[in-house]
């Protein structure tokens, strides 16, 4: 993609946020007993005598790093941000929420292997205790053209390129998202589709400051729905680039095929970088709607900013 020229990174007020209230007991979250109620319902989950107090502490007391704390627009309220998601494999509908909660999480494993020189298979345990978690408020653009503002928990995908330690073979990394006929079975609504769900990166994008994998939201354990117990988080890039419940990652010589890019090229770019001078098809990036309890109709609509506004981390990795 040529690279766009903007002025140096803009900087509007602080909009006032009001943190999420920190919620007890991140294992047993990550192990399964994540779920909603009902769609007006708070995230709930019971204590497990297992759960260290360090883990516990980790969420009570949050880092919040200061580099990424001020988007300039208020955070999407976790009512939202937890029923309005795209996650094909369990539906086509926005309000997958409900089908999402039979992801199974026990025993769950990411498997590290590829052109790398210490290949991993992690469980959540070995995450919780290898890579310390912080929290970043980031900016969230999918490709239909509507935002929100998303306060994410977890840990810079570098941290995990650091601890596997690719080969200068590794160009790519392909991201593959958990896939079981038999549960996820809202995939089958899309007829035939290239199954699992792959995205892909260069080794530079991951290894780029803003590039993060999330375990949690509002400062809780990531949701079913949310992708949970792992997601990729690139908010310079469309929200397909995101693989959801990811249960392998590569590290290969050449560019891989990735799901969107494989069912529609033109509408689904590999590099997928946010961008108002490129339309999509079918309809103009431009703009894009902020989500909103108001009708879809009346929410707010804001100029898109090229690399959704962080152009300053990233316009050099497109040179």
């Amino acid at each position: 993609m040529t690279l766009i020229k903007i002025p140096p990174s803009w900087q509007l007020p602080e909009s006032q946020v009001t943190p999420e209230a920190v919620f007890l007991n991140r294992r047993r979250f990550l192990q399964g007993a994540i779920g909603l109620a009902a769609t007006t319902l708070p995230l709930t989950a019971c204590s497990t005598p297992d759960s260290t107090t360090n883990k516990e502490a980790a969420y009570q007391n949050l880092i919040k790093n200061p580099n990424f704390v001020d988007v300039g627009r208020p955070v999407t309220a976790e009512h939202l941000t937890s029923t309005y998601n795209n996650f094909y494999e369990f539906g086509t509908g926005k309000s997958v929420w409900r089908a999402a909660q039979a992801l199974p999480l026990d025993n769950w494993k990411i498997e590290v292997t590829g052109l790398v020189s210490n290949p991993r298979t992690y469980d959540l345990d070995d995450i919780n205790r290898k890579f310390p978690i912080e929290e970043r408020i980031y900016r969230f653009r999918c490709v239909e053209a509507w935002a929100m503002v998303i306060p994410w928990v977890g840990f810079p995908m570098r941290l995990l390129v650091q601890d596997v330690q690719p080969t200068s073979a590794a160009k790519f990394v392909r991201f593959t998202s958990f896939y079981d006929p038999k549960i996820t079975k809202g995939g089958s609504l899309l007829g035939s589709r290239p199954w699992p769900y792959t995205e892909s990166l260069r080794v530079e994008e991951m290894n780029n400051e803003l590039a993060f994998f999330a375990t949690g939201i509002h400062g809780k354990p990531l949701p079913k729905q949310n992708g949970a117990p792992l997601r990729m988080v690139i908010p310079w890039k469309y929200g397909f680039k995101g693989a959801k419940s990811i249960v392998k990652i590569e590290f290969l010589p050449t560019q891989p095929a990735t799901f969107w890019n494989t069912i529609n090229a033109n509408e689904y770019d590999f590099e997928a970088n946010v961008n108002p001078f490129q339309p999509h098809p079918r309809w103009s990036q431009a703009t894009e709607r902020i989500v909103s309890d108001a009708p879809s109709l009346l929410w707010e609509t804001r100029q898109t900013l090229p690399f959704n506004g962080y152009a300053e981390y990233v316009a050099n990795l497109y040179t």
